[in-house]
């Protein structure tokens, strides 16, 4: 008997939940984004496979996957309550299995921690009772931590089970690009190959200083353990607390008016304050993120002086960041970002990326 992580994803999550709402949209390219109206100013949430192979993807402009997808393509408004009500099913589901500590990561995926001697048999039991309770489908990865369970989901897509631990982890992450990493962005990419990092093995036998001097004592260690796929093991059930609560908004037209700015900003932090403040916490951080036409996004923050309870202070904060915009550039997007102060006691590890996990 061993201890085990799994982690359950849901196969195309948004989009499988409008085909069982709609079962003949089954087999076409299904687009999930804004209003379900490919003219106007929304980016994609999610795609069916069939919309994935014409090149459309999540987060890209619904308008831009329209002059990609096909003929037959079917574009839908995004429907938060059914996916929140399907995802509580799934969840459900999942905790009746005997035996199982359940974690919730999001919407569409979570880690189950179990103890077995065939961790396989319990991701097919998981992938049964995902099905059979909502018709839906899903892929585990099974890994001896979560960094690897999460990684080993990607090879088991779609509806498959893939195992990964130390014991094949170079064998099959070794010569493949540090983006395969689970946490590794196109940014952090680039800056490892400015020191001749570009593989996982290669992220694996490097110097852990140099790393350091790179990308400071924290992420320095993090990304060093990443080449040999550590992480955290343990499997929390306790609820999840939020970091940070946010608001942004999409424009319908380009905002160019300083003023327009500004009373947008002002809006978006006050919303995202009574956010934080409804959780009874202060709010230590504030976070710009802007993204300028055609389609530059940029998000910079500034820490508070200290924490606060006091809305105008937070929403000054965020109008001071909202001054540093370049005026010269037409905003099409804005959204503001409140960080709160964490509770003192947290036993579970927690990787320095991605929150939670």
């Amino acid at each position: 008997m061993g201890d085990w992580v799994l982690h359950v994803d849901m196969d195309q999550f948004i989009a499988a939940v409008e085909v069982l709402r709609r079962p003949e949209l089954a087999g076409l390219p299904v687009i999930v984004g804004g209003r379900g109206d490919p003219s106007e100013r929304a980016v994609v949430s999610t795609a069916s496979y069939e919309a994935r192979a014409f090149g459309i993807g999540s987060g890209m402009p619904l308008k831009i996957a329209a002059r990609k997808a096909p003929d037959d393509a079917v574009f839908l408004p995004v429907d938060h309550e059914a996916y929140e009500a399907a995802s509580a099913e799934v969840m459900t589901a999942l905790r009746a299995l005997p035996g199982i500590v359940l974690e919730v990561v999001g919407w569409d995926e979570c880690f189950l921690g179990v103890t077995s001697d065939d961790p396989e048999a319990v991701a097919r039991a998981a992938q049964s009772a995902v099905r059979d309770a909502t018709g839906l489908h899903c892929s585990v990865g099974i890994g001896d931590n979560k960094v690897r369970a999460k990684i080993a989901t990607e090879f088991g897509k779609p509806r498959g089970v893939f195992r990964l631990t130390a014991e094949n982890w170079f064998e099959v992450m070794g010569d493949r690009a540090t983006r395969d990493l689970w946490g590794v962005g196109p940014k952090v990419q680039k800056r490892l190959a400015q020191h001749g990092i570009t593989t996982v093995q290669e992220l694996a036998d490097a110097d852990e200083q140099e790393l350091i001097g790179e990308f400071g004592p924290r992420m320095g260690v993090w990304y060093h353990g990443l080449g040999s796929g550590l992480g955290p093991s343990v499997v929390d059930d306790t609820p999840w607390v939020a970091r940070s609560h946010s608001r942004e908004t999409t424009f319908p037209q380009n905002l160019v008016d300083p003023a327009q700015i500004e009373s947008a900003l002002r809006e978006l932090a006050g919303q995202a304050f009574d956010d934080c403040a409804a959780e009874g916490r202060p709010v230590v951080r504030a976070h710009l993120k802007v993204r300028y036409a055609p389609f530059e996004t940029r998000t910079f923050g500034r820490k508070l002086p200290e924490p606060t309870t006091e809305r105008e202070v937070f929403v000054a904060a965020a109008l001071a960041l909202g001054a540093t915009l370049d005026a010269a550039r037409e905003v099409r997007l804005l959204g503001v970002r409140a960080e709160m102060t964490m509770p003192d006691a947290d036993p579970i590890e927690r990787t320095p990326v991605r929150g939670r996990i």
